[in-house]
């Protein structure tokens, strides 16, 4: 049995990307910076160290989700790691390992002051044209 799950919180590097499959599919690219603490052998000190993680999104809710990040945004995502590999031009193999995002917790408010929409997964509606409370209800 093996477990691909993965949890972080962190600050994205850059504003998302989103591009379109050839199928017509939204997939939203960004990174996120996640710190590690470590003490500085030399001064004794507790020091940040960040990591910088390739995430990806795949779906409409990724165009939805994309309208509320910038970069800066403090984001706890959840997801599995995928790696991938490739040859550039001059021939050189690279490879990478990124977070394949399922849900997306925003941390952060939108720069008006507004509140964004506290999580987007898979059962998400698009957060700008949901309602927070049914007409019917009397109080």
């Amino acid at each position: 049995m093996s477990i691909n799950r993965v949890i972080v919180s962190g600050n994205l590097t850059r504003d998302p990307e989103v591009r379109t499959t050839a199928s017509g599919n939204p997939v939203m690219g960004f990174g996120i910076a996640v710190n590690d603490r470590r003490k500085n052998s030399q001064t004794g000190e507790w020091e940040d160290y960040p990591n910088f993680i390739d995430c990806t999104m795949f779906g409409a809710r990724a165009q939805s989700v994309s309208r509320f990040l910038s970069k800066g945004s403090k984001v706890a995502i959840e997801g599995k790691l995928r790696w991938s590999q490739w040859e550039t031009n001059e021939g050189q193999k690279r490879s990478k390992i990124e977070i394949i995002v399922d849900e997306i917790e925003f941390m952060s408010s939108i720069s008006n002051g507004a509140q964004v929409p506290a999580t987007a997964s898979a059962s998400a509606v698009d957060p700008m044209t949901s309602t927070l409370y049914d007409d019917d209800i009397a109080f």
